[in-house]
């Protein structure tokens, strides 16, 4: 197969522009992800509810995200990635209007679920344009610089959300992001394209057969009804359910710490202020910046492996809950909350791999479908645990925080078997192999 050598450059290049749009996008889904863990005395104060009211107003994103999982990788594979992800920032973006006029706690409600609609169907069809306009090797290292850019926005959501709302209040900054959201909506729209044919360019499977000189095995542009996409990931057994097992409790406890109750026990247990607990969180968030793409490097490009890594990340972050644990109460070091914090950050990263694994596993043409399927227990897993959280520390006391910090660790022991048991691509070629 010869191809145009023009279009094939303007393929390579233009593919770009489709995944820079896109990662703006994603920006705001960790921005606001994480919000409520700075934002809680302003939320208390404005709507007059207590721990339990914040908890619950940052649940409501994880119930909407995960309710909406499916849905979004059923609406990828169907309308594709453009008109999916357009229509959905531009829910998002309601959704921030509605938070920054709300008059009441109800409203604001309606605007949070609002918000974790929207934005739970932008990371669905980031997957799907990299399976489709990205080589394989590629995978895992653009997922990474992908949650690079959403713990930059996790990073905005702490000191740099603190000035802004002494700046603008808690409405103002809403009704901005509002604003801003709505423009990056028009700007996947006029940008994103959901496959290289429909620009007239070759895919991505014609380009690697013209460079290896391998015939295509899979086609990109391929379609599968539904109930079988369906049927084909959830009866999958070991394929799928230890990595569904392990990311509803790996990321659940990310979200209970950084979304929600690291900023309170900071507080409550060490006295100290929203600037200097928001600069502890910002260590997460810088954490993550450096572990996710690098994970998805190791992967990549060294152990080229899914599974190793995910077990490594898994096991050290683990260890760093045990730290957390044992040391609430009794370590007032600064420097230290801080070195544990971007420990637990950089190490949790390394849940991006996941990505590369499920996706592998399955068919490229219901690569919606199925990260679709996994990704909705990561985001029960933090609804679920957020709220769980909220009734745990009601008085914040350091005996109720360490409890918490007890059940995190244990949840994440039986994560890391869940890891063990996982499987990836090359598990499977290994048996096809020997029975052959």
């Amino acid at each position: 197969m010869t191809i145009d050598p023009e279009k094939k450059k303007k393929m390579l290049s233009y593919r770009w522009a489709i995944f820079g749009i896109m990662a703006v996008a994603y920006f705001f889904v960790y921005f606001h992800r994480t919000s409520t863990a700075v934002l809680a005395p302003d939320i208390q104060s404005a709507f007059g509810v207590g721990a339990a009211g914040v908890a619950l107003l940052g649940s409501m994103y994880f119930y909407a995200y995960t309710v909406m999982q499916l849905p979004s990788g059923i609406l990828t594979d169907k309308w594709g990635p453009r008109r999916t992800v357009t229509i959905f920032v531009i829910l998002a973006a309601i959704g921030s209007l509605i938070m920054g006029m709300a008059p009441s706690f109800e409203i604001a409600l309606v605007g949070r679920v609002l918000i974790g609609i929207g934005v739970a169907v932008i990371y669905i069809p980031i997957m799907k344009v990299l399976a489709i306009w990205f080589r394989k090797y590629e995978f895992a290292s653009l997922s990474g610089t992908l949650l690079l850019v959403g713990n930059v926005g996790a990073l905005a959501a702490t000191t740099p959300l603190v000035l802004m709302t002494e700046a603008l209040g808690m409405k103002g900054v809403f009704t901005a992001l509002g604003v801003i959201t709505l423009i990056i909506a028009a700007m996947c729209w006029i940008i994103v394209r959901d496959h290289p044919k429909d620009m007239g360019l070759p895919a991505i499977e014609e380009i690697i057969s013209e460079e290896t000189g391998e015939p295509i095995k899979e086609s990109t542009s391929a379609k599968m009804p539904m109930t079988e996409a369906l049927k084909i990931t959830f009866g999958s057994g070991r394929k799928f359910w230890p990595l569904a097992i392990w990311f509803f409790f790996m990321y659940g406890s990310i979200m209970v710490y950084q979304g929600l109750q690291a900023g309170p026990f900071y507080g409550a247990v060490y006295g100290w202020g929203k600037t200097d607990y928001s600069i502890l969180l910002m260590a997460v968030a810088i954490g993550m910046i450096f572990g996710c793409p690098l994970a998805g490097i190791i992967s990549d490009k060294i152990l080229k492996s899914r599974k190793k890594v995910l077990i490594v990340g898994t096991l050290a972050y683990t260890l760093i809950w045990a730290v957390i644990w044992l040391t609430a109460g009794s370590l007032g070091n600064y420097a230290g909350q801080f070195a544990i914090n971007f420990a637990f950050g950089f190490f949790g990263g390394f849940f991006v791999v996941s990505y590369a694994q499920i996706k592998e596993l399955f068919p490229i043409y219901i690569a919606g479908t199925s990260t679709a399927a996994l990704n909705l227990f990561p985001f029960a897993g933090g609804a679920i645990l957020q709220l769980l959280s909220g009734y745990m520390v009601v008085d914040k006391t350091l005996a109720q925080f360490q409890n918490l910090w007890l059940l995190m660790f244990v949840l994440m022991v039986i994560a890391s078997i869940a890891a063990l048991m996982s499987l990836e691509a090359k598990d499977i070629e290994r048996r096809e192999a020997k029975k052959g």
